[in-house]
């Protein structure tokens, strides 16, 4: 993961230069680290700029006997010039891979700015196959020919870097202003930057100096309201993108700038199709079957609005006729006919989440359908912001009082949730199973999630009936199947308590293992679920090592105990854990002791 500072100044401050711990891409690192071990030519590594390649490689090498070199626009038509600080003068191709026979491995970083003499220089090293290499190159330049052959003439494996997903996007906002982020002030900030971890950490910075985040009262957690801080440094890094156009199309993009968080509808406002086409050629607008017309890039509009100017913001600038209400509407309704169809993958909800960020409040009703679906899709710390905004307007709505009791008790620790908004996963939450599943009532569904189906016989559909079958049959595959549909349509929790009832039900080991592993990869995605079809499983991803100091830290022993223990070194305690938490998902020890229910926990 490519890291910001360790801390944001307060304004005035000198930036701290310190690089935060790398806490990402696990699964990434040590990919790269096996494409390095011996029999292996080594790895092409490409993706966007700002995605985190370069610190991605550095960790994977930190360690290692390496030599790094890097190509730079400034050198691009200098012979060599990446390898100038290795190569004598006067130097051939042939000589330059004689003089550098004896390295072992090469990291070579911004391989699309390499000369084309250093470029022929790294793709004979990868013909010659002496020297491990590792390559890093970013989309969206051009790459010269000779490193484009390394994975298209399949020299080098690639691993195409995608952007960070939304769980460590947030772990890396609680690092940087030192406490987690509410989900819904995470989830706007991983849309606006799409990805892009320089971005962040520019928007992240404008944002202490101009908005300063604030704790919820409820939760202690910080968030962020009010319009998106557009600094020079901000217009800069998105300056590429919106500086090339002619005044007809710059006037099309600030007309749908203004138009926000509503689209145009290019049939009704007088837009010209031509120019819509080609700036939609180009990825900047989306349009949608009923000619509804929206930025793609969520950063576009507050830059575009910024640098309009006066007169033209006033100009462009929409009437004052509250078209938010409706639009609002239908946005819920949307919501709730998906949640009719059983179709509950993400959806754009773009005029709910403006109003939220905007600080101007979401009505009660619309907060709970917003809540609901982000529950069944198992986004439950983002289902329990929805309802709190609900409640903020009317504290005594029963409906957000509900979902927030309901996620709260799915993701809580023991004694979570309300008893009385959520009385059966707040017995499951307690550990009381049994009083839970006597708890079943109008949900049938409930009694399969909690390992009963014979409580839920002729009161399901669809995906949901197959579940309840497969489960009460022991059937193993049919659950793998089960939970395979109740994925695609966006159930993630469900399709994760699936796998490991199948993971319980396969005779044969290896499904078992790999029904395991899905279960273990979907629960990591449902934002601390714990549920009793999860409990056992958050433990399979560590290491035996990870695994056994873990079990003593959630006992409750401290770092330099556990080293005396198992004899190790306080540091090699530290690192493990460190590393535990990042593929557990948690911030710190204090979450173990009801994320870890191990009998070898207890201290001796």
């Amino acid at each position: 993961m490519t890291t910001l500072d360790a801390t944001i100044p307060a304004p005035g401050a000198p930036a701290p230069a310190p690089p935060w711990p790398f806490t990402g891409r696990v699964a990434e690192r040590e990919l790269v680290r096996r494409s390095l071990t011996a029999g292996r030519p080594g790895l092409v590594v490409t993706g966007p700029a700002g995605y985190g390649k370069t610190r991605l490689v550095t960790e994977a090498v930190r360690g290692t006997d390496h030599i790094r070199v890097a190509g730079t626009p400034e050198t691009r038509h200098l012979p060599f010039a990446a390898f100038a600080h290795l190569l004598p003068e006067p130097v051939t191709l042939h000589r330059a891979v004689r003089s550098l026979t004896g390295v072992r491995l090469l990291l070579v970083d911004d391989a699309h700015w390499l000369d084309d003499a250093s470029a022929a220089l790294v793709h004979q090293m990868a013909v010659h196959g002496r020297t491990r290499l590792l390559v890093v190159a970013a989309d969206g330049t051009a790459v010269p020919e000779a490193v484009s052959r390394l994975w298209t003439g399949e020299l080098l494996p690639r691993l195409a870097l995608e952007a960070l997903p939304p769980e460590d996007t947030a772990d890396l906002l609680a690092a940087a202003l030192g406490g987690p982020p509410e989900p819904l002030t995470a989830g706007r900030l991983h849309r606006l930057c799409r990805g892009d971890l320089r971005l962040l950490r520019e928007l992240l910075a404008a944002m202490r100096e101009r908005t300063p985040p604030g704790a919820l009262p409820e939760t202690g957690q910080w968030a962020w309201r009010g319009p998106v801080p557009v600094t020079a440094a901000v217009r800069e890094r998105l300056a590429p993108d919106l500086d090339r156009w002619s005044d007809e199309e710059r006037e099309t993009l600030q007309r749908l700038a203004f138009a926000e968080p509503l689209p145009l509808h290019w049939d009704l406002d007088g837009l010209d199709v031509r120019v819509l086409e080609r700036l939609e050629a180009a990825g900047l607008v989306l349009v949608d079957d009923d000619g509804g017309t929206r930025l793609a890039h969520p950063l576009h509009g507050p830059v575009l609005r910024a640098t309009a100017g006066t007169l033209r913001a006033r100009r462009l600038a929409r009437a004052a006729d509250d078209r938010c209400a409706p639009a609002l509407a239908a946005e819920t309704a949307a919501l709730t006919r998906r949640t009719e169809r059983d179709d509950v993958r993400p959806a754009a909800a773009p005029v709910g989440e403006w109003l939220v960020a905007e600080g101007a409040g979401l009505p009660a009703p619309d907060a709970a359908v917003r809540a609901r679906f982000a529950r069944l899709g198992g986004r439950l710390k983002e289902a329990a912001a929805w309802a709190r905004e609900g409640l903020r307007g009317t504290p005594d709505d029963p409906a957000c009082r509900t979902e927030l009791a309901l996620a709260a008790a799915q993701c809580g620790p023991p004694g979570a949730g309300d008893p009385a908004a959520a009385p059966v996963w707040a017995a499951a939450a307690r550990g009381d199973l049994a009083g839970a599943v006597a708890a079943v009532a109008e949900d049938a569904y409930d009694a399969v999630r909690l390992g009963a189906p014979e409580r839920a016989a002729g009161r399901l559909g669809g995906v949901f009936a197959a579940h309840a079958d497969a489960l009460a049959r022991r059937d193993g595959p049919a659950l793998d199947r089960a939970a395979g549909e109740l994925r695609q349509r966006g159930f993630l929790l469900f399709a994760a308590e699936a796998h490991a009832q199948a993971a319980a039900a396969h005779r044969d080991p290896a499904a078992a293992r790999t029904a395991r592993t899905r279960a273990v990869a979907l629960a990591r995605r449902c934002q601390g679920a714990r549920t009793p079809a999860l409990s056992g499983l958050v433990l399979g991803e560590l290491t035996a090592r990870q695994r056994q100091i873990v079990t003593l830290a959630a006992a409750g022993l401290s770092n330099r105990q556990i080293a005396e223990r198992l004899t190790l070194s306080v540091r090699t305690v530290g690192n493990h854990l460190y590393s535990a938490y990042a593929r557990l998902g948690v911030g710190d020890r204090a979450t173990l002791p009801w994320l870890v229910d191990l009998p070898e926990a207890q201290p001796a």
